[in-house]
């Protein structure tokens, strides 16, 4: 059984104005450097044997300060990148027209914003990436650093939860917060959700 510590990258300007970032390559802020730092300071204490990163600046710029203190090479998975929001990138939801946002809000599996990648696409690769980081470190304690909405949906698809319930269930991923996870094949566990560093 593998323990994965998954967090959500720090703070960029986009984030902090609550600006829907997905794959476009923002970097972080002021207080998104102090919060990978802090993490860096939680993983040099926590036993951490790996290290892995969506390809995203603000994703592997988290992750340095860990990787820095332990010693560890960062491991980087293009299947643990942001969902693309498509028409919604680099917006607010006060931007865009009211008819997409009331859908998306109702459904937003069904109805995401035009131009963006599937739900159900998005939420197979980031469990398909978790279970490949799992059995790549079978028994060991991994931090992998990735995004707040491709989180959310992998939560849902590895827990068995309805994906069109994912803003509900878990409805963010704080910057530079732990969610720990025991994954055992096909099998995965959630032990803390949320947890500051």
């Amino acid at each position: 059984m593998t323990r994965l510590f998954v967090a959500r990258h720090g703070e960029t300007v986009w984030h902090a104005e609550n600006r829907y970032a997905g794959v476009s390559d923002i970097a972080l802020n002021d207080t998104g450097r102090r919060q990978a730092e802090a993490l860096g300071r939680w993983a040099a204490g926590a036993g951490i044997d790996a290290l892995w990163a969506s390809p995203l600046g603000r994703a592997r710029a988290t992750a340095a300060p860990a990787a820095a203190a332990l010693g560890l090479p960062l491991k980087v998975d293009a299947d643990l990148t942001e969902v693309d929001f498509g028409s919604a990138e680099g917006r607010t939801l006060s931007e865009l027209p009211a008819d997409q946002v009331a859908a998306f809000r109702a459904d937003p599996v069904n109805a995401p914003f035009p131009g963006a990648e599937d739900p159900r696409k998005a939420a197979a690769r980031g469990a398909a990436a978790l279970r490949h980081v799992a059995a790549a470190h079978p028994g060991e304690r991994v931090l992998v650093v990735a995004h707040n909405t491709l989180l959310r949906l992998t939560l849902c698809e590895l827990l068995g939860i309805p994906l069109s319930r994912y803003r509900s269930v878990f409805p963010r991923v704080l910057n530079c917060a732990l969610t720990e996870l025991e994954v055992d094949g096909t099998e995965t566990g959630l032990i803390a959700y949320n947890v500051p560093a």
